[in-house]
């Protein structure tokens, strides 16, 4: 089977319009041909981007040589701006910064899903980086080719062909890859793993048995999820804006479920891609009355765990009164421009003279979303205020859909 038919097995189903995030690298810019193959010949319509993190001196020109592609494929081109704080993991936090980026770029244009380039090597590299941090089931399992997060829907079309074949294909097309320096750079763990890969195909594990080895686990993580599912639907329950388990029924559960629960949760609740690593959930979870972790507040009492969003995590998040906040909320009511949607916080929480009557913390609620008109607090219906206005809470685990 060619890497054009194998491409259009893979996107059986998708009716676009779709979006393609696009580097300028071998892997990204197969993809930019090989969708264009395919959405010529299924009728859909393709949007590009790349995002300009700011790091890099050569970033102009990659952006410039993808924009000359798509040019030259009739394909509408957009340069995303993300810029790193200087704070915490670089690359955990570019990484985040493309999606969010991504993400907005989509909903702006109306996308139906954004695919993405990660390739075979990816699986392998992943699976042996997950490996070294002691990663249960769920994650040395194969990354999934769709999935969903931040409102969208994303694809991974490239996922079981080899980097090679597709540096082959873009030979093949007389097209020129960008190199990014920063991959031959080892003060990163990525870098350093493929180092390690290389070593490892001398020993006779390869970049593919890694993979299929990847694929393997993922039947192991989907019958996880289905037992999650059913001790989730018994153990757990949305409080407000909060996830509370009953300890009871989660001790009573096998660790690694209980480990695959709170992850699936703080990641949703937190908002981020990824759950954080093991070892951190153990520990915040022997934490005796609270911890923070993956921007959550974990408390306990006697019978009960229960995961808040933390405050300064979302401080400072504003957004139109019909967006998304917080990649959870949505509000129901008469919107205006004047309208925006933000934290609670402490001054709105003041003005809620009925909050106690919500059974809910007050960290709860400071952290929940409230609905402003200037520094006016309009509604919050979590903390009984304001009238007229619904909050609609997006895309919980599926074992909290009741």
């Amino acid at each position: 089977m060619t890497l054009e038919q194998l491409f259009d097995s893979e996107m059986t189903g998708e009716a676009g319009p779709l979006g393609l995030a696009v580097s300028g690298g071998s892997d990204s810019l197969a993809l930019l041909f090989l969708a264009q193959g395919w959405a010529t010949g299924a009728g859909v319509q393709l949007y590009v981007a790349t995002v300009d993190h700011g790091l890099r001196e050569e970033a102009a020109q990659e952006c410039a040589v993808v924009a000359a592609h798509c040019k030259a494929l009739g394909l509408e081109h957009s340069i995303l701006d993300w810029r790193w704080s200087g704070e915490g993991n670089l690359q955990a936090h570019a990484r985040a910064g493309r999606y969010q980026a991504l993400a907005g770029w989509a909903h702006a244009k109306g996308l139906s899903a954004v695919a993405l380039g990660h390739t075979r090597d990816d699986v392998a590299e992943t699976f042996l980086m997950r490996l070294e941090r002691g990663s249960g089931v769920a994650g040395l399992a194969r990354m999934k080719s769709r999935w969903s997060a931040h409102d969208m829907s994303w694809r991974r079309p490239l996922l079981g062909t080899a980097r090679s074949e597709l540096r082959h294909y873009l030979e093949a097309r007389g097209v020129q890859w960008c190199e990014d320096k920063s991959n031959s750079d080892t003060r990163f763990g990525r870098v350093k793993t493929r180092a390690a890969l290389d070593v490892l195909e001398g020993l006779g594990i390869s970049r593919q048995t890694l993979a299929d080895t990847a694929e393997r686990l993922s039947g192991a993580r989907a019958a996880l999820d289905f037992l999650c599912d059913d001790i989730g639907r018994k153990a757990a329950k949305l409080d407000g804006p909060d996830v509370v388990f009953n300890t009871k029924d989660l001790s009573a559960a096998p660790e690694e479920t209980c480990q695959q629960l709170l992850s699936q949760v703080l990641a949703w609740v937190g908002q981020t891609q990824y759950p954080p690593r093991r070892q951190a959930t153990v520990t915040a979870l022997s934490e005796a009355k609270a911890a923070t972790l993956n921007g959550c507040l974990l408390t306990r009492t006697a019978d009960k765990l229960r995961i808040t969003r933390e405050l300064s995590a979302v401080s400072d998040q504003r957004v139109p009164s019909h967006g998304l906040w917080d990649g959870r909320f949505k509000f129901h009511g008469e919107h205006s421009k004047e309208l925006t949607l933000g934290a609670l916080g402490s001054a709105g929480l003041a003005a809620c003279d009925d909050w106690r009557a919500t059974g809910l913390p007050r960290s709860s609620l400071l952290a929940s979303p409230a609905l402003w008109r200037g520094s006016d607090l309009v509604a919050a219906p979590f903390a009984n205020f304001g009238s007229g206005w619904r909050t609609e809470i997006i895309a919980p685990p599926a074992f909290l859909r009741r």
